[in-house]
């Protein structure tokens, strides 16, 4: 690998979302990004083909593993059990300088801030949100609505709902439908993510959350839970309830069938083409300036560049 020069990085809206691994070596042999078990099988992984990487319990990355997916503009993230806690995240390319300081200008400007969240929640709900709100109100507003999506879906679906609630430090002590919740919103919270740091930004700088490493991505995802994730989890929670198949599928283990649907409705909706321009879209409502960035700045990590051919074209 020394000496070699970096791959260029694919854009991220032409990439698959995102591959949950476990219980295995991840390292370069042969010049290829491979998962190894405990039996010595090989598994190549097309690194710079994903957003990112979840890293479950039983997983071991090597120094070489790392600056290859460094190189390909890859995020690691090591997580818990079906990716429920996030303990560390990488960061590809790293953060630019002068969109750090926007976005802390923006979180920190009252007017401005408010502004953000006014656009995030009209993107969510497709309507402005109500005149002469603080941001701590619309978060009271914002998470009444919620809670009753939560409900409606519940009865749309026939699944048991009482709220939502489970203990990251006791996941077997969720119901099955707060499991599946999880797993769903922990695999678009690492897209956002990804997409926040390749954008230049920080994760941690929130506007309607605050006071997480998150904060941001938390923000953002929650734009498209909704319509992405949400729907998926109480589709399979509903079959398993109901004991008869989903599409053809019986289901054998309810968490994973849950990433397998949001991984295929990260794909339907287009997501990952959306999350960048999103994220400009939210914070431009602000309506401060970006700071020029200097001569010696850093580019974006993960470049935008428009394809070769429309989106049903696999370049």
């Amino acid at each position: 690998m020394n000496g070699l020069k970096p791959p260029k990085p694919i854009p991220i809206k032409e990439r698959a979302s995102i591959l949950f691994l476990e219980r295995g070596q991840l390292d370069v042999i042969d010049g290829a990004f491979v998962l190894v078990d405990v039996n010595g099988v090989r598994t190549v992984i097309p690194v710079g083909g994903f957003v990112c990487l979840m890293l479950e319990p039983g997983t071991r990355v090597s120094h070489m593993a790392v600056v290859l997916a460094a190189r390909a503009g890859t995020l690691l993230i090591w997580v818990g059990e079906a990716g429920v806690r996030l303990y560390a995240a990488g960061q590809p390319g790293g953060a630019r300088a002068d969109r750090l300081l926007y976005q802390a200008r923006l979180a920190l400007d009252e007017d401005a801030r408010l502004k953000v969240v006014r656009r995030m929640y009209a993107l969510r709900f497709n309507e402005e949100p109500p005149a002469r709100r603080s941001v701590d109100q619309l978060r009271g507003i914002e998470g009444a609505r919620v809670r009753e999506y939560y409900k409606l879906l519940a009865e749309r679906h026939g699944v048991k709902w009482s709220a939502r609630h489970y203990d990251p430090k006791d996941w077997d002590a969720a119901d099955i439908v707060n499991r599946c919740l999880s797993s769903a919103t922990a695999s678009l919270y690492g897209l956002a993510e990804a997409a926040i740091l390749a954008a230049g930004y920080a994760p941690a700088i929130g506007f309607l959350h605050t006071g997480k490493a998150q904060s941001f991505a938390y923000d953002i995802a929650d734009i498209f839970k909704f319509e992405t994730v949400v729907p998926e989890a109480f589709r399979v929670v509903a079959a398993v309830e109901q004991n008869r198949p989903l599409d053809g599928e019986r289901i054998l283990d309810p968490v994973a069938s849950t990433r397998r649907r949001c991984r295929d409705a990260f794909r339907r909706t287009n997501l990952l083409a959306k999350l960048i321009p999103t994220i400009e879209d939210v914070l431009s409502a602000g309506g401060l300036s970006m700071p020029e960035a200097p001569e010696e700045a850093q580019p974006v990590a993960i470049i935008d560049e428009p394809g070769i051919g429309d989106a049903g074209h696999r370049t």
